[in-house]
């Protein structure tokens, strides 16, 4: 009898990715039932707004906005972070899940804060001829962010770093790609959609979640820590 018979696939994917799945769910059930309240209290707003609260900086990672959302994170976070939570154990696996998606909300708010700054500048020069800015000004202070996308990337950079020459295959496609390269075509994406402005998605918080990766793994490999 294998461990799929006896308990189940959810049984065997690894401890700490398997709990973060099962509480990702739930936040996503929670705000099903209050939309309002579960966004106003547990995903990220900017520092200065109104909505913003300290522990958002880590239930956010945890909080999706949609089941397509939620399922592809979730996806990825098992395909390649089970190997990497088999191979760092436990603890140390969630120490780079937390680090990578706390490193994201950093650099997310941090591109923020530019943002911000250069629209106070703005309305301040300009007065209530700065219709523009004053909005786009106010929307920053109002949208919430929400998603585990930059610790997950984080994970795909690891796992890009720590098997470099394992090949993947681009979903629905032919394309079968070495990880490195897959990580670089990926990060080159985030970069170019970050300063173009791609649509609802915080790119730069994926790319957060990757350069904080980059140094967490470099530093245990420094340090002989990488493997255990």
């Amino acid at each position: 009898m294998n461990q799929y018979t006896r308990g189940g696939f959810f049984s065997s994917i690894p401890f700490v990715i398997r709990n973060i799945i099962g509480i990702n769910f739930l936040m996503l059930i929670l705000t099903m039932i209050n939309r309002e309240f579960m966004l106003e209290n547990f995903a990220l707003f900017f520092p200065s707004s109104q909505f913003f609260k300290p522990w958002q900086i880590v239930t956010h990672i945890f909080m999706h906005g949609n089941f397509g959302h939620l399922l592809f994170n979730m996806y990825a976070l098992w395909m390649f972070g089970s190997i990497l939570e088999q191979l760092w154990g436990p603890k140390k696996f969630l120490l780079y899940y937390l680090v990578t998606g706390l490193g994201a909300a950093a650099m997310h708010m941090g591109v923020q804060w530019i943002e911000a700054s250069s629209l106070v500048k703005e309305i301040n020069a300009n007065g209530m001829e700065a219709m523009g800015a004053l909005t786009r000004y106010r929307m920053l202070m109002n949208t919430p962010t929400v998603g585990a996308s930059g610790a997950v990337y984080g994970i795909l950079l690891a796992y890009g770093m720590l098997f470099p020459n394992n090949e993947l295959r681009l979903i629905l496609t032919p394309i079968v790609l070495k990880a490195k390269y897959f990580v670089i075509i990926f990060a080159v994406i985030e970069l170019i959609l970050g300063l173009v402005g791609g649509g609802n998605i915080a790119h730069f918080a994926h790319l957060g979640g990757m350069i904080f990766g980059f140094f967490l793994v470099r530093y245990w490999r420094k340090k002989n820590r990488l493997y255990y």
